[in-house]
Parts: C-alpha cells; structure tokens; sequence
C-alpha cells in the first residue's frame, strides 16, 4: 500500500475478477438477501433480472475481498523490496452505489479502482482522503457496478 503522497488522481488497477456461480449466488442470498430471484433459477427467470441473479451486495462484497486481497499482496510485495509499507485507516464510508446491470449465474466480473480525487484531512493533517471509483465489468463489457468509495490513507513523514 503506498502513502498519500505516492497516489496520483487518474491511477487505475484492475483488483481481480469473480464468477459467479449458481452455488455461490444462492449461498449469499440465504443468509444474507432471500429474495426469490437470487435463491430459485425459475423465479430468477421469470424477473426483470431474466435468470438467477446475484445480490448486488454479494457483487459489493466480493469487490471488498478482492481490494482487501490485493492491498495485502502489494504490502507484501513492497515489504519484500525492502520498503515501507503504508498502513491504510478506515473508510468514512462511500456514496453513488450502482448496480447498472443484473449479474447472472456464470457472469465473471472483472473489478477495477480508479483514484478520483485526493485531499489533506483538515482535522486529521496525518492522514489524507482518497475517493476512488471502484467498478465491475462483466465479460461482454459492460458496467454491472460502481461505487465512489472514500479511503483515509497515511502521509509521509508527517507528524500530528
């Protein structure tokens, strides 16, 4: 993870991609959003979704994972070059969730970041606030999902 100084607005990276099977839909909707369309593949069909289709907070949370995962393996990979590793704060949350498309059983969505915006915490001077777009592409390209997402990331040699 790097610091705030380090982030320039405009960098993108590509965190990963999912697909989601069946399986794995109707094990999120159980115990997490039961509704008919994301449990039964014939009620699924017979929605505006047009076949089993997952929870949009199944798509948000397999996003999470995949920024998680790789935040970890950048630190790792930064650690092993012999350099500091930034360590991130908390998200004051996010705002503009968009679930653009259905994502049905067999889609495989492909999630990216991109920093939108980056600013020096009034109170805070420490740390600094990032917004990054973070998205998901499915595998004819089209946009299934996005979020603006807020971020506390360390300054450099800055002291409160």
């Amino acid at each position: 993870m790097r610091f705030f100084e380090e982030i320039e607005i405009g960098h993108r990276r590509e965190i990963g991609a999912y697909t989601f099977t069946a399986e794995s839909i109707k094990t999120f909707a159980a115990k997490f959003d039961p509704q008919r369309f994301h449990l039964d593949e014939e009620e699924g069909k017979n929605s505006l979704f047009g076949g089993l289709a997952a929870s949009g907070w199944h798509v948000g949370s397999v996003c999470m994972k995949l920024l998680v995962a790789d935040g970890q393996r950048q630190a790792r990979e930064a650690a092993a070059r012999g350099e500091a590793v930034a360590v991130w704060g908390p998200s004051p949350g996010f705002r503009d969730l968009r679930w653009l498309k259905p994502v049905l059983a067999g889609d495989t969505i492909t999630f990216a970041s991109e920093v939108e915006s980056l600013r020096t915490s009034e109170k805070r001077p420490e740390w600094g606030i990032l917004q990054a777009r973070n998205t998901g592409i499915n595998q004819r390209g089209e946009l299934v999902f996005s979020l603006l997402a807020t971020a506390f990331v360390p300054r450099r040699n800055v002291n409160a």
